[in-house]
């Protein structure tokens, strides 16, 4: 169990680094084109996915219950991705609503795959907070008003990413270094 959650971790650190790329290109350049601000989302949602899907078959392969959560997270990631990429012509709107769609969705499987991890990795907390920042970001998204301006929609889009990377980011080093220092202590005994 502990080569899994290592791995794991890992899964969800390089997940969290590709979120806080994402989210610094749409903080630092809010004037890229739609296209590629599509492009980058879809990719981002693609990369994500298929992390999720890795730690998902990992878990599995590990006789891991904790699997089911990431497996539909990271097909969520993987289609709504997909959709975005095999479509870059979305309207400003229909982009909106897939990003909003996928932070509910992805949020909502990180929080049921927290819960279920709670206890057993120090991690598991920080999880938590990405999912539930991804689950505000994305009714936040969905309610925005379109006169409120593509800029300011940009930046959402950009702290939000920020923010869960690094929670993603730092839930990550605390299972790793959970799991590591689990696999280093060995208790001695005391002579008397």
């Amino acid at each position: 169990m502990e080569k899994a959650m290592s791995r794991s971790a890992v899964y969800l650190g390089v997940s969290g680094v590709a979120s806080i790329v994402f989210g610094a290109i749409a903080l630092f350049l809010p004037g890229i084109t739609l296209v590629v601000l599509t492009l980058l989302f879809g990719v981002f949602a693609v990369l994500s996915g298929l992390f999720a899907l890795g730690s998902a078959f990992n878990l599995l392969a590990h006789r891991s219950t904790e699997w089911v959560p990431n497996l539909l997270g990271g097909l969520a990631g993987v289609l709504i991705g997909g959709a975005t990429l095999l479509y870059p012509g979305l309207t400003d709107l229909a982009l909106v609503y897939l990003i909003a769609g996928f932070a509910i969705v992805a949020g909502g499987f990180e929080l049921i795959g927290s819960l279920q991890l709670r206890g057993a990795i120090s991690g598991a907390g920080w999880l938590a907070v990405a999912g539930v920042l991804a689950i505000v970001f994305g009714v936040l998204i969905a309610t925005a008003q379109p006169a409120a301006g593509a800029l300011a929609i940009v930046w959402l889009i950009g702290i939000y990413a920020v923010l869960t990377g690094a929670s993603r980011l730092f839930g990550a080093y605390q299972m790793y270094r959970t799991e590591h220092a689990k696999r280093v202590f060995v208790p001695t005994q005391t002579q008397s």
